[in-house]
């Protein structure tokens, strides 16, 4: 579980992305970008990571964060038959005349990478949930990657808070 209250928990920026998530509060943000409070303490000092369009960024341009490697390989057992499928819950918010997208994909370590969410332009301005089944063979090792692509507004930008993934994983 990564609430982001104190460090990214684990999670890396990618190094082939234009730009980076930000960990930030609503309290130290300019007004109208982004939510008005993080989502697990529901205070403006609250924790998140977020992008924005911005004039340093540019319509396009992508931002992403991997989660640590994951494993839904059972250490206990030699040869398992069955898959287990693992999740992901998660917090998103997304508001804006012109905001870019969310992409969400699971990428194993030979870096194929399957897209298991896309959600593109204003999705209301409050923290949505959404949870996500990880699938795959049951062997392979993999993380979860959050994409998040510029939109065209100024002010429009995308956060993401309480990460949480199910004991399977």
């Amino acid at each position: 579980h990564c609430n982001f209250e104190f460090d990214l928990c684990g999670w890396k920026q990618d190094e082939d992305d234009d730009f980076d998530w930000n960990l930030r509060t609503s309290s130290t943000s300019k007004m109208g970008t982004g939510p008005a409070t993080d989502h697990t303490l529901q205070e403006p000092s609250g924790h998140y990571i977020f992008i924005k369009s911005s004039f340093l960024q540019l319509p396009g341009q992508k931002a992403r964060i991997s989660s640590p490697l994951l494993s839904r390989r059972n250490k206990n057992c030699e040869v398992c038959v069955s898959v287990v499928l693992g999740g992901i819950l998660f917090y998103y918010h997304m508001y804006g005349a012109h905001i870019g997208s969310l992409i969400v994909y699971q990428r194993t370590t030979a870096n194929h990478e399957k897209m298991l969410l896309n959600l593109t332009g204003n999705q209301g301005n409050f923290w949505q949930r959404k949870a996500l089944i990880l699938a795959g063979d049951g062997d392979e090792d993999f993380q979860v990657v959050f994409e998040g692509i510029v939109g065209k507004g100024p002010k429009d930008g995308i956060a993401l808070d309480d990460l949480t993934f199910s004991k399977e994983c």
